[in-house]
């Protein structure tokens, strides 16, 4: 097996390390910690996708970098983020449980501070994340939009992997297989 898979996103090309997970999962993991090329690229892809959202959400911590770019480039400066775990401000925030993604194997949780509860509250909100895969931190985020009175208007992820590439209700830059 190849250690890589070579992905174009919208023609940016890109090798991804190929990572058995267990014995029957091998992903090409993307990551773009650290890639101020790749994450100003897939930004500025993703936020001509945007349409008439008001508002970001993100989940920490691969898609705060990509949703600041998408912000800067659409004017939606101030966006929230779902944090994995709950931080010592956030005792006026909200918090709901999802079940386990691929990279984890563990169920989850997302919290949202007060502030951006109301930066939520609504609006017309897009889901901005690095990837698509079972859908599970998707659901999570879509569970915290609802509870903090959002309106989902927009998915947009920069890769769908998998059979999630199937799903009419997201959009994506490009698709990666799983091994």
């Amino acid at each position: 097996m190849n250690k890589f898979f070579t992905v174009d996103i919208k023609g940016y090309k890109t090798d991804l390390p190929l990572i058995q997970l267990n014995e029957a999962i091998t992903i090409a993991f993307f990551n773009l910690h650290g890639d101020s090329k790749l994450t100003e690229h897939c930004g500025k892809e993703l936020a001509k996708m945007i349409g008439d959202s008001e508002v970001i959400i993100t989940a920490e911590s691969k898609g705060l970098q990509l949703a600041h770019v998408v912000a800067r480039e659409t004017g939606l400066y101030d966006y929230a983020v779902a944090r994995k775990t709950k931080k010592l401000y956030m005792n006026d925030g909200i918090m709901v449980e999802y079940g386990s993604s691929i990279t984890t194997g563990k169920p989850q949780e997302f919290h949202l501070s007060a502030r951006d509860v109301d930066l939520i509250k609504g609006q017309k909100v897009c889901i901005v994340d690095d990837v698509l895969s079972t859908g599970t931190s998707l659901s999570g985020l879509e569970k915290l939009v609802e509870k903090a009175g959002g309106f989902i208007n927009k998915k947009l992820f920069v890769l769908a992997e998998g059979e999630s590439k199937d799903r009419p209700d997201v959009s994506y830059l490009a698709t990666i297989p799983l091994f």
